[in-house]
């Protein structure tokens, strides 16, 4: 059983049955209006340097491992780890710096982490994305891609399921696109809206998932 959690913005936690967590991108919570993330790491995984995703302080405890923009492959405690350099923006990282793409393997489940990025990849990395079990992928705009261009990449990627990050959520202090201008992209996927900010992964396929704070 793999238990996914969302806390704001891009700050997603994966834990194995053992209890073994991986954390994405945590954030601090105050500086961006949202609540501080209520959860411990046994590894973080941070996509850039960025206030807003490299918390790392917030979401460690003793032991915690931790690798920022890592690019390239390596396993910790069974858990695979593939990190790909990206760009922050649509002009090869000249505006708003490098970004890292994760794809972990965890309990067999594929899943991919797309941090903040700000433009449509290469056809190497599209490939290694497709049919993830589960692709987290900003669908806010602004900063990253834009509802239109996310939908876009999934349909090129063809997921199992879908959970959309950094966009507009209530408190959040950032300019940032609403979820409801991605759904209107969405087909050939149900939308299920959960009244809790976790699920089993194992239990959905061909879904978006939302998840409420």
């Amino acid at each position: 059983m793999v238990l996914i959690k969302w806390f704001g913005h891009a700050c997603v936690s994966v834990e194995t049955s053992d209890g073994y967590t991986v954390v994405f991108d945590p954030h601090d919570g105050y500086s961006i209006g949202l609540k501080k993330p209520n959860v411990k790491a046994d590894l973080v995984l941070v996509s850039h340097e960025h206030f807003d995703h490299n918390a790392v302080e917030v979401v460690t405890k003793e032991g915690t491992r931790v690798l920022r923009e890592f690019h390239g492959e390596t396993e910790i405690n069974g858990i695979t780890i593939k990190g790909f350099k990206t760009f922050h923006d649509k002009y090869e990282g000249r505006r708003r710096g490098l970004n890292t793409v994760y794809i972990v393997v965890v309990e067999g489940q594929r899943i991919a982490h797309l941090g903040d990025l700000g433009h449509i990849p290469s056809e190497e990395l599209i490939n290694e994305l497709r049919n993830v079990d589960l692709l987290m992928i900003p669908v806010g705009g602004t900063y990253t891609i834009y509802p239109d261009e996310a939908w876009k990449l999934i349909e090129l990627t063809n997921p199992v399921n879908i959970l959309p990050i950094h966009y507009w959520i209530e408190g959040l202090r950032l300019p940032l696109h609403s979820i409801e201008d991605f759904l209107v992209h969405v087909k050939k996927y149900t939308v299920i809206r959960l009244d809790t900010n976790s699920f089993e992964l194992e239990r959905y396929e061909k879904n978006v998932i939302l998840l409420k704070l």
